[in-house]
């Protein structure tokens, strides 16, 4: 049977595994909102560097007739 001790101890290493996880988590969110707006942003730039050279607007959202 593990003494208090033992339990103590596994739970403070279970806290600081959340804590540093939860940070991961968070900096992960950051970065993906940061990646997410840069895309849209190459997005635009494409549908009006299309635009510019004749063609239509893109339909990036809707997939092709085939499918």
């Amino acid at each position: 049977m593990a003494s208090m001790i033992d339990l103590e101890e596994q739970i403070a290493h279970l806290t600081r595994t959340v804590d540093e996880l939860s940070d991961i988590v968070a900096r992960q969110e950051t970065e993906l909102a940061l990646v997410t707006r840069r895309l849209a942003i190459l997005m635009e730039r494409e549908a009006s560097r299309e635009l510019d050279a004749g063609g239509t607007v893109p339909l990036s959202d809707q997939r092709p007739p085939h499918w």
